[in-house]
């Protein structure tokens, strides 16, 4: 257990420093992909130039890549009703969020919660040290300034989607009496901070590849489209969010070119290495593994030991496979060319989002795949759900929905289809299904259950016993379903040191 005295020497050495060891632009600039690590370490204390501060600000990512390249990044994914792990094995943590059994003491929730606080006061370092600097490229600073308050809102976002209540440290100096923040103020404080940085991004990021590796004004929007979704659901649901999400991502949509932002026209080609920057990603977490920063959680961890000497970590439910509706997106989501039904080890699917399409990732585990942390099919979805719960259902409502369809039939999404389109009907419950399809195996799917309180439909016996009756539930939910147990506990041991984490 840490002491008092232990906790502060870890704080001092990874949160006031900014001082981030990090291959910094490789990730995100086209220009440059080898610089030196040691040029992205500084000092603490105020930046004396705009080169600084870009270089805190990429030190940044550097602890992002190196935090999200595990699955542990994605724990609370688990849950989901469209992913399951291993039954047995060395992957207890995940199982516990699988059965909706997490406890206090799971060492992935501790991983993750020191990876992303770790990440939140190196953001409040680098925005301390930007304050006061006086540089002639205005543009360049607010990008900067810009691009820290969307790094800030987007992991407070990430950390309430598995936490519900989290604490909002400010500051990079140390507070060991921090208390949980109300659901509303950690809403509150996500909004000004992605506001702020919707004010300050350009319209798109300068001389960065597609997929926004560093974002723009459009990934600040879209990212603010899925916080008002939260909101609008569970625990607050506050209704008039759906207004709010409606508008910022109409807002989105009617500038998506100028942001860089389309759907690709094959789901296949999104998943493929080669095409790991590309424009469908509204926000993406960049690795480059010939350079050692590789991503850790593609390849060989999606299949089992008796396929190219799988880990056994993500598999995909079996009830949801089979009641995937068929065609090509289902071909783009899941190996249907590989024999399942005679794995040895574990009767699962598998998820091509996770091994790659044929032949792309066949037994690595550590990849250039990026991680699409927001696609523009999400804004789209947001528009058409949101809209239906607003009650305004527009024609460009239905239209983002019917776009998301037709690819999903392999069609043209730009060219309208009797056989395919919708027009009329539940729009919000049709867009929150659609929603289940496309984003299958994202690590997304739980937190929809949870805004939409429909956990216990969807995690049920019930709901999760195969058609085939020869295959089990591979961890059946030993957890309650109720709300209560929506989100996964603050790690016990952040508890022990500050007891107002508990409360």
């Amino acid at each position: 257990m840490y002491t008092k005295n232990k906790f502060i020497k870890y704080l001092s050495s990874s949160s006031i420093t900014i001082i981030l060891l990090v291959i910094a632009v490789s990730l995100q600039n086209c220009v440059n992909l080898d610089e030196n690590p040691t040029k992205s370490q500084l000092a603490p204390g105020q930046f004396s130039s705009l080169e600084d501060f870009n270089l805190g600000v990429t030190g940044v990512y550097g602890k992002l890549r190196t935090a999200a390249q595990w699955t542990t990044f994605n724990v609370f994914g688990w849950a989901g009703d469209d992913i399951t792990t291993h039954k047995a094995l060395n992957k207890a943590p995940f199982r516990e969020y699988d059965q909706m059994n997490v406890a206090g003491d799971n060492p992935r929730s501790l991983s993750n919660w020191k990876d992303v606080y770790s990440m939140i006061r190196a953001v409040n370092a680098v925005i301390e040290s930007a304050q006061g600097l006086e540089v002639a490229d205005k543009d360049g600073y607010n990008t900067l300034l810009g691009e820290s308050h969307f790094l800030r809102g987007t992991l407070f976002l990430h950390m309430s989607r598995i936490h519900g209540r989290i604490p909002l440290p400010l500051s990079s100096t140390p507070d060991f009496d921090i208390k949980l923040a109300t659901q509303i103020e950690v809403y509150e404080q996500i909004e000004a901070d992605l506001l702020l940085a919707e004010s300050l991004l350009p319209v798109i990021y300068p001389d960065v590849l597609p997929g926004a590796p560093r974002p723009n004004k459009g990934s600040a929007e879209a990212m603010l489209s899925r916080l008002y979704m939260n909101w609008a659901g569970f625990p607050v649901k506050d209704n008039s969010k759906y207004t709010d999400a409606a508008n910022i991502s109409k807002k989105v949509i009617d500038n998506h070119a100028a942001h860089g932002f389309e759907l690709l026209s094959d789901l296949n080609d999104l998943w493929e290495v080669e095409n790991r920057f590309n424009e469908e990603s509204v926000w993406t977490i960049a690795y480059n593994n010939p350079a050692g920063l590789g991503n850790r959680k593609y390849g060989i961890l999606g299949y089992p030991s008796d396929v190219q000497g799988g880990w056994n970590e993500v598999f995909a439910e079996v009830r949801f496979f089979e009641d995937f509706p068929e065609g090509p997106r289902k071909e783009a989501t899941y190996r249907t060319d590989l024999d399942w039904k005679n794995f040895k080890d574990q009767v699962q699917p598998i998820f091509t989002k996770v091994v790659g399409p044929i032949g792309d990732l066949p037994s690595q585990w550590s990849t250039d795949r990026n991680d699409f942390y927001m696609r523009y099919a999400e804004v789209l979805l947001n528009y058409a759900e949101a809209s239906g719960r607003a009650g305004t259902n527009s024609t460009d409502a239905w239209e983002a929905l019917n776009k998301i369809r037709r690819r999903a039939a392999g069609n043209p999404f730009n060219t309208p289809d009797p056989s395919v389109d919708i027009t009329s009907g539940d729009l919000a419950e049709l867009a929150f299904t659609e929603r289940k399809w496309e984003f299958a195996g994202e690590f997304l799917r739980y937190n929809d259950l949870v805004r939409m309180e429909k956990v216990a439909e969807a995690l049920s016996d019930e709901a999760r016993t195969p058609l085939d009756t020869n295959i089990p539930i591979a961890n059946p939910v030993l957890g309650s379903l109720s709300s209560d147990n929506y989100y996964a506990p603050i790690p016990q041991i952040e508890i022990e040191l500050n007891p107002n984490l508990g409360n």
